[in-house]
């Protein structure tokens, strides 16, 4: 019989009530602390989702002392830094909500601390867990496209802006390309096998967030609602990425992949005004290549599933804490991730290219 996994909640904010929920559908797992900086909120999720028996703080240094084998952080972006390193050096393995950090230089310590304490730093990115996912992988590192030297990756909403703690600068770091953004940077990259950034040139606006026409909260909204960069790495390969919260127009377009020898085209899943970003499922795979000097295109066919891709992330970090595996997707690949935010942040607002220094 397995030993019951304690694991603890920092944080209780919308995103820790999925966390609740996919704990609560594995066995020999319990939430046995939860803290928030509000007064009194940690208590009040607590009697809300049920959970008796775990202990509320106002101080997660406090839930820090206790006995866990693990940690959600689901804190605004701003705090995913210190309460990470904090974690990892009391012990505890983290599963990380998106985005990994708000700078560069957060992330590079993130992940250094994990390396130093021996302790998972698992970060959320669930749309990995979609079959249809591995697929796009399984081509692209197939070899079959020949060497990829041009990828397009992003999405956009034609009204999808969020608020709360999503447009504030001081909370968030980031809009867009910290929400929706990093989603679609993680699925190219990762099929990629996460290559090396070198420079990043960028633009960013908040035309549509910051217009009370088009937000009711304009009047605080400091965040990009959209932003393009053209991101070069290592083996001359480079990226065009572009997000938007929100848009007159129906799409950005698919993720495209061009190789020598094929390319293949990505269509995210979903209609309507908040879909069209990678966040979710993927709606279509085309394969285009040559046969005998004819142009061919081949729909590769999409595996059906009814995945909860959420709590196939979690179940996923679980069972790595219970066998002692690596992080399924380790901070320390996730960095690159952050570097590339991180220099779009930087280029948009110096209005010329920026250098990524990683080592």
């Amino acid at each position: 019989m397995s030993r019951t996994l304690k694991i603890g909640i920092i944080g209780s904010g919308g995103i820790a009530g999925s966390h609740v929920k996919a704990y609560q559908e594995l066995a020999d797992v319990e939430i046995v602390a939860v803290a928030d900086q509000i007064p009194g909120k940690a208590a009040q999720f607590i009697d809300f989702w049920r959970i008796p028996s775990a202990q509320a703080f106002d101080d997660y240094r406090k839930l820090l002392e206790l006995e866990l084998d693990g940690v959600s952080i689901c804190t605004p972006n701003v705090a995913h830094y210190q309460t990470t390193v904090d974690s990892l050096r009391a012990g505890k393995n983290v599963m990380l909500e998106k985005p990994m950090s708000v700078t560069l230089e957060e992330a590079v310590e993130m992940a250094q601390t994990a390396k130093q304490t021996g302790f998972m730093l698992n970060v959320g990115f669930q749309p990995r867990y979609d079959p249809n996912m591995k697929i796009i992988q399984d081509v692209v590192q197939s070899g079959q496209l020949g060497k990829v030297y041009y990828v397009e990756t992003g999405g956009g909403r034609r009204r999808g802006m969020p608020g709360g703690t999503f447009i504030s600068k001081e909370i968030a770091g980031a809009g867009a390309m910290a929400d929706i953004g990093c989603y679609s940077l993680d699925m190219a990259l990762n099929a990629m096998g996460y290559p090396k950034p070198l420079t990043v040139s960028a633009y960013s606006s908040n035309y549509f967030g910051t217009n009370p026409l088009y937000h009711n909260e304009a009047s605080r909204f400091d965040v990009e609602d959209f932003g393009v960069a053209m991101i070069r790495f290592e083996d001359d390969l480079v990226l065009n990425f572009k997000i938007s919260w929100a848009m007159h127009m129906d799409t950005l377009g698919p993720t495209l992949f061009l190789g020598t020898d094929g390319g293949l085209k990505v269509t995210p899943a979903g209609k309507g005004p908040w879909s069209g970003v990678f966040d979710g499922s993927v709606g279509a795979i085309t394969y285009f290549h040559d046969v005998r000097g004819h142009h061919t295109e081949s729909q590769i066919p999409l595996i059906e599933h009814n995945k909860n891709l959420f709590n196939e992330k979690v179940r996923d970090f679980v069972e790595a804490v219970r066998e002692g595996k690596p992080a399924p997707i380790p901070g320390e690949q996730i960095v690159r991730n952050q570097a590339i935010i991180d220099g779009i942040i930087r280029s948009s607002l110096l209005k010329r290219e920026v250098t990524i220094d990683l080592l």
